[in-house]
């Protein structure tokens, strides 16, 4: 089971509007809830505050986190864009009836529901102002608290704002970019942890700065993307290079291109299953899995005779290979 609670909150009562976080809840719903093939991901619930008349309220929004995370599976997620608010007491959530902030959502109550959680792994996602406080302890804020499984990933620090840009929030753009693709590895998963240094290497230090809390073995696949490589051409990797120390010889006849001088030449005739050896070598190249040696390119490397070596990414797809991983 993967479930996924949305939440986009713009309009409020008391406090001032927000203008894009109704349309970010619903791009973010859009991706959990079908890879890029098209196949089920989460089963998503999607809750927005975009009516003046009917707002979402705070019994409203804590019941709805609560129902997320009660049960067990394999991953029960929790996204939110709204206010947030900090003071002495914690982190709050603003549902569209708040007038203080402190009468939000205490981010300390849905850190309950996520620690106490059946789920195998629980995954919090903010974009409010001051959500980096989420799962600190509440009289040691330097210290965080999280059970097995749990995954905190803000938009801010504690003490910082998160940016609109354009309709929509900085981070959830950048979010969104990530389970497009932007942080998939060469399998076509994106992960918590890639998608935290997808948005940290995207965003000025000296603007709002991300921040990532785990407690995981492993980490999970948010989405699946088309890799870009064939497992089956991936795979290929420890036929090429039995070892890390390993090199791969090249010749003419791997080039299946030919200048008009060379064609009335001595070179060797493009011999078809080396050309279909050296189209997934150059699939390599490209991925940055190995790189041709004393040659400026893959097609220097064959003509000259040259050889190929794997780079470090190379060597580290290889060994996943060789251990049956991958």
């Amino acid at each position: 089971m993967r479930r996924a609670l949305v939440v986009g909150i713009d309009k409020y009562q008391h406090i001032s509007p927000l203008f894009g976080c109704v349309n970010d809840a619903k791009a973010v719903a859009a991706r959990l809830e079908r890879n890029e093939d098209k196949s089920r991901n989460f089963d998503v619930r999607t809750v927005v505050g975009d009516d003046p008349q009917d707002m979402l309220d705070r019994d409203e929004l804590r019941s709805a986190v609560a129902g997320l995370f009660q049960g067990d599976g394999e991953v029960a997620l929790f996204y939110f864009a709204g206010h947030g608010h900090i003071e002495a007491t914690g982190g709050y959530l603003c549902a569209g009836d708040c007038k203080s902030g402190n009468d939000g959502v205490a981010l300390s109550d849905i850190m309950t529901f996520a620690n106490t959680s059946g789920f195998r792994n629980k995954i919090v996602v903010l974009d409010s102002c001051h959500s980096g406080i989420a799962g600190n302890h509440p009289t040691h804020g330097a210290v965080a608290e999280l059970k097995d499984g749990v995954t905190i990933l803000t938009a801010s620090t504690a003490d910082q704002y998160a940016s609109e840009k354009n309709g929509s929030g900085v981070f959830t753009t950048l979010f969104c970019d990530a389970l497009d693709g932007g942080a998939a590895n060469l399998l076509g998963d994106v992960t918590p942890g890639s998608v935290y240094a997808h948005i940290d290497q995207s965003l000025w230090a000296w603007a709002q700065r991300p921040v990532f809390k785990t407690n995981v073995q492993s980490f999970i696949s948010l989405r699946k993307v088309r890799p870009p490589i064939d497992l089956a051409d991936l795979q290929r990797i420890a036929e090429f290079f039995p070892d890390k120390d390993c090199r791969f010889p090249l010749d003419p006849a791997y080039e299946p291109e030919r200048p008009v001088a060379q064609i009335i030449s001595s070179a060797p005739a493009p011999d078809p299953k080396k050309n279909e050896i050296f189209a997934i070598l150059q699939k390599f190249n490209r991925l940055n899995l190995l790189v041709p040696e004393d040659a400026p390119h893959m097609y220097h490397a064959a003509m000259e005779s040259k050889s190929v070596r794997l780079t470090a990414l190379g060597e580290h797809y290889r060994r996943l290979v060789a251990e049956g991983l991958v």
